[in-house]
């Protein structure tokens, strides 16, 4: 510690140690505020995380510059992927939520527009909240959306159907990623959740966790199964 202070009198020690108790009280509320901050962002933080990478089956964002289709006469690697459409609702959710196309071709690049429909059988007006994923999910990185109703959570009036838009596309990126060499089939799965608020004020699903988890994908993620795998045999991690 340092030499103790002097002061020429002692309201200068009342002013300097009130002048140190103002930027103390404003330190605290500064690192306080931060915390919730980071506390309110956590659920779209780790949504953009997800959207970012690909995580767990979850679907990219889209570049606009990627939205070029690759013809197979120009490129001997492209192909047209098939894309299929799931869907499924909580138990806990009165809608009727199905896809209105099963599938459809595309091409690297190429965007592609496609619809679900959704019904409020109650008569209650209900916001609902959907989780997604892409299975294989070594091909999620290069699924990006464009628009997609999964985006918000939507809210359903009384006996109210909708049509939902979900315009996408699969970056050209994929033909040069070794991984997805033999990958023709794709399938892009919704599952819609009442939603609820939590103590963050947040709208999330209202379902157990296990339950929102394996709509996510976690289950099927294939490195997460490896490494499970991995060990339940008892085989050490490599360094």
């Amino acid at each position: 510690m340092g030499p103790a202070p002097r002061y020429r009198s002692r309201e200068e020690m009342y002013a300097d140690r009130a002048r140190k108790n103002r930027s103390l009280l404003m330190y605290t509320g500064a690192v306080i505020v931060s915390f919730l901050g980071l506390t309110y962002a956590a659920v779209p933080l780790y949504r953009l995380f997800c959207s970012a990478t690909g995580f767990a089956g979850t679907p990219n964002r889209f570049a606009p510059s990627r939205l070029i289709a690759v013809d197979p006469a120009d490129d001997p690697k492209s192909r047209r992927f098939k894309v299929t459409f799931t869907s499924s609702t909580s138990t806990a959710l009165p809608w009727t939520f199905r896809a209105a196309q099963h599938h459809v071709y595309v091409l690297p690049g190429e965007s592609s527009l496609a619809f679900y429909t959704a019904k409020n059988n109650s008569k209650d007006d209900i916001i609902g909240i959907a989780t997604y994923n892409v299975t294989p999910d070594r091909i999620a990185p290069y699924f990006s959306k464009i628009e997609c109703f999964c985006f918000d959570e939507q809210k359903l009036l009384a006996s109210e159907t909708v049509d939902m838009p979900l315009l996408f596309f699969i970056d050209k990126d994929v033909l040069d990623d070794p991984s997805c060499r033999n990958v023709e089939d794709v399938v892009l799965s919704y599952t819609f959740f009442r939603a609820r608020r939590n103590q963050q004020g947040h709208l999330e699903p209202d379902a157990p966790e296990d339950v929102v988890q394996e709509s996510l994908g976690f289950q099927t993620y294939e490195l997460a199964k490896q490494e499970s795998d991995k060990l339940s045999k008892g085989m050490p991690d490599r360094d």
